[in-house]
């Protein structure tokens, strides 16, 4: 499975309505950590069949930005049920990623 690249529009179907854990990279073309965190991301999304890893662009999504209190980028917000569990910012390793999908 690969990144989902999710806007406002596909949010709701994508993350809120998803059956299985979502995570969502809250990030930005412009932003150097967040171009840092995507090959991780990538490589996640394309290990584990247990999560969904999504990708949203603050700048063309900012409504979401503003909805979920997104303030500081990169940031991972994981959704279970619809509802957030876990959130991680700024520049994170992978390890790190993976114990905030698995607790």
């Amino acid at each position: 499975m690969n990144v989902i690249e999710v806007t406002t529009a596909t949010f709701e179907e994508e993350v809120i309505k998803s059956t299985k854990p979502v995570l969502v990279d809250f990030n930005a073309d412009w932003c150097g950590p967040c171009q840092m965190l995507k090959p991780t991301i990538e490589q996640i999304a394309s290990e584990n069949d247990n999560v969904k890893i999504a990708s949203v662009n603050i700048d063309d999504n900012d409504d979401l930005a503003f909805k979920y209190n997104v303030s500081s980028i990169p940031c991972l917000v994981l959704f279970k049920n619809g509802n957030e569990v876990k959130r991680s910012v700024g520049l994170k390793p992978k390890p790190e990623i993976l114990k905030l999908i698995n607790g």
